[in-house]
């Protein structure tokens, strides 16, 4: 596994040329719910300008938005009656918009943090830290972004913003992302192995930010962070697998943003945290950056399907504490974020889908210079015994002993 960070400061541009509820209509019959088809059906009445990154066999295909902020919604890795690996949320294009957030899903979006503690973004200067309060910025929840260009096989977008942070600083930025598919080479390097027959599906983000103001961002002023989420469909065999440094001091992860992870839903096992993905108990988890790997991933055994996520992480950085109040150390953040759908107290759920995140140090940028954030994610599926040779390769442990984590 490459490990090179790959963080960029500079002042040069960006170069670059399961499915849940169903949806209202009616007239998608040709493909079944679950598959690509379905999803590329239903988005493509959303989104007329829908972009399609698609391979020569058009087996590998990646779906790509610029009206709805760039988001990656799904991908396949078996052409359109494969399955759609993606999360869609169908109800939430229908309707009023949601002046907190509106999630229509998507299995890659960029939003720029911090969510909450003394810099955020979602919270106005002076107000309590509560969900009535909270609002995700239109920039990167609602308002198209533009396209600068696009083939089949990439697309590069970009969004200028004007933000302000809960400390009363004004942000004036610009931000850049490009999402290119993977060819099989282009995995094989990435990940550092050899696929010979399982199907696969891959793409890399490269998301940069840039200070389009007169000041630099500093401790004082805050700053913005990039922020990469992916939304994947679970299963009740699903795993999320995040490798981590044993050897770092302090907790190995922070499991209660949303209240204290049972224990028999998180596992820690040789330097491998273990998080069920089931969809079925809310709980989300973060990594610092001093114990993260530049990687993370799931395993659906009920699908035999094997995602990774190939992230950068600077272990000198300064990140950003996400936290719904004020800190005592609002530097002092996590690098690496996992989260589980689950009912809320009144029964209700969003989803189910799980997430897996990274995010950029601090954006303590002068006037004109920019930060890169790079973000990779691969979805492989096929033979289970090379599925278990990748997943030994790349995430040090085996199928096995994924599916074994929560076995007693």
């Amino acid at each position: 596994m490459k490990t090179t960070f790959l963080f960029v400061v500079s002042i040069v541009g960006l170069m670059a040329c399961t499915t849940n509820d169903k949806p209202t209509e009616t007239n998608m019959q040709e493909y079944s719910p679950g598959s690509f088809g379905y999803d590329l059906d239903f988005l493509q009445k959303q989104d007329s300008s829908l972009i399609v990154l698609t391979n020569t066999a058009r087996t590998a295909q990646v779906l790509v938005s610029g009206r709805y902020q760039g988001k990656v919604f799904t991908s396949t890795a078996d052409g359109p009656t494969g399955r759609s690996f993606g999360w869609v949320n169908y109800k939430a294009f229908s309707g009023e918009k949601d002046a907190h957030m509106n999630a229509y899903g998507g299995e890659n979006r960029l939003w720029l943090g911090p969510e909450g503690a003394q810099f955020s973004l979602f919270f106005k200067p002076g107000v309590n830290m509560e969900f009535e309060n909270w609002y995700t910025p239109p920039a990167f929840d609602t308002e198209a972004w533009n396209v600068v260009s696009q083939n089949d096989k990439a697309v590069v977008m970009d969004k200028v913003m004007n933000l302000t942070n809960y400390a009363g600083t004004k942000l004036d930025l610009k931000v850049e992302r490009s999402v290119r598919l993977l060819n099989k080479d282009g995995i094989n390097d990435l990940l550092e192995v050899n696929l010979l027959h399982i199907k696969a599906v891959g793409y890399s983000t490269q998301n940069s930010l840039t200070n389009l103001g007169t000041e630099a961002w500093n401790q004082q002023t805050g700053a913005p962070c990039l922020w990469v989420l992916d939304m994947f469909a679970p299963s009740a065999q699903t795993t999320i697998v995040i490798p981590y440094l044993k050897e770092a001091s302090g907790k190995v992860a922070t499991t209660d943003y949303f209240g204290q992870i049972p224990p028999d839903r998180v596992r820690y096992q040789e330097g491998v945290l273990y998080f069920k993905a089931d969809g079925k108990s809310r709980g989300k988890l973060g990594m610092t950056p001093q114990r993260a790997k530049t990687i993370a991933g799931s395993y659906d055994a009920e699908n035999q399907v094997l995602t990774l996520t190939v992230f950068n992480v600077d272990q000198k950085g300064t990140y950003l504490n996400q936290e719904w109040k004020l800190v005592d150390e609002p530097l002092n953040g996590d690098a690496v974020n996992a989260y589980n759908d689950g009912p809320l107290e009144d029964g209700s759920q969003m989803g189910p889908f799980y997430e897996l995140e990274s995010v950029s140090p601090a954006a303590f940028l002068k006037p004109g210079e920019k930060l890169t954030h790079n973000h990779s994610v691969i979805h492989l599926t096929g033979d289970a015994s090379e599925l278990d040779q990748v997943a030994r390769r790349t995430l040090g442990v085996s199928l096995a002993e994924i599916q074994n984590a929560f076995k007693d």
